[in-house]
């Protein structure tokens, strides 16, 4: 990642009001990820009573953020039947929901007529995006900031209609 992009946690702790991430593939194979998920793999499911054992720093990152009043949601466009992948992360949501983030599921089938952008992203407080580059086959490309006002207005559009047309996380079921 270029050293001009600020971290996810700089990124949050700066936010008023606001933090959207839009998801769009059925695979990430992101480095942080890769033990988890071949956990998962092998039989490994977080205990919702276990608190401590979930994923650290980023969900009391996410804590200290919406206790900040910023609201933070999350959206992914899946396609159905979902991947191994998009299962393993679905399995492990309720640690991000109890973590005060709002997450929901929109099936691909459902966004043939959204414009979207070209990548993942985030969006700042309705002015800021850092999108999210991958690879072919899922690894991190790295990250961009962007504050172009017709990026940022395409962002907020596509999150906005995603958000209201999908499946909140407690109601989606795996396909």
């Amino acid at each position: 990642m270029p050293s001009n992009v600020p971290t996810f946690a700089e990124l949050l702790r700066g936010s008023e009001f606001s933090a959207v991430h839009l998801e769009m593939r059925d695979v990430y194979a992101v480095d942080n990820e890769k033990e988890s998920f071949a956990a998962w793999k092998a039989g490994f499911r977080h205990d919702p009573a276990d608190r401590d054992s979930w994923w650290r720093p980023w969900l009391d990152l996410i804590s200290e953020t919406v206790a900040r009043g910023v609201v933070v949601r999350r959206a992914r466009i899946v396609s159905e039947p979902v991947t191994d992948y998009i299962q393993y992360e679905h399995s492990g949501t309720f640690t991000n929901v109890a973590a005060g983030e709002q997450v929901r599921w929109l099936p691909r089938r459902r966004a043939s007529d959204i414009a979207l952008p070209g990548n993942d992203f985030w969006l700042f407080d309705d002015r800021l995006i850092r999108w999210n580059h991958f690879t072919g086959d899922g690894a991190s490309g790295g990250g961009e900031l962007s504050e172009d006002p017709a990026a940022v207005k395409l962002c907020a559009s596509a999150f906005e209609t995603v958000w209201e047309r999908a499946i909140p996380h407690e109601d989606y079921q795996i396909r």
